[in-house]
């Protein structure tokens, strides 16, 4: 299996009420909370075109037919976890993360992919950042309220 690209996209699920999509990781026994996320196919693959893959892999829902995918334009780079860094090219222990959001029209019911997630909710943009295990993507549901206007 080749190395994932350390290039990826976290793309914050919310209502305009701004409840956020929560879902949780299948390859922990923690809990595991997170939005959408995912990395790059290729290097050249545009972040726009990872992140409304990701979107419809992980949920079963097509940006711009249930909602309206905006980039925020933000980027964080984090330290990967040690217990996913073998997933990665020997000696790469950063990533770089880019920031999307998907406004639906309401709370729907996502078709989770099983083999990445198990669960899913939604819940005021608050309370989903304080549930999700990343501090990158707590931070960027908090930023949302200036995203979503």
């Amino acid at each position: 299996m080749p190395h994932k690209i350390p290039e990826s996209v976290l793309v914050v699920i919310h209502t305009p009420a701004l409840e956020v999509l929560l879902i949780r990781r299948a390859d922990t026994e923690a809990e595991f909370w997170q939005s959408v996320t995912g990395s790059k196919d290729s290097p050249d693959e545009p972040f726009a075109e990872t992140a409304r893959r990701e979107v419809e892999e992980e949920t079963g829902w097509r940006c711009g037919v249930e909602g309206r995918l905006t980039d925020w334009g933000l980027e964080n780079v984090y330290e990967i976890y040690p217990r996913w860094r073998a997933r990665y090219a020997p000696g790469v222990t950063h990533n770089t993360e880019h920031l999307f959001s998907l406004c639906l029209p309401a709370a729907l019911t996502p078709r989770l992919a099983p083999r990445e997630h198990t669960h899913w909710r939604w819940l005021p943009w608050r309370e989903a950042a304080a549930a999700c295990f990343s501090p990158s993507n707590a931070e960027a549901i908090l930023l949302l309220p200036q995203f979503a206007r």
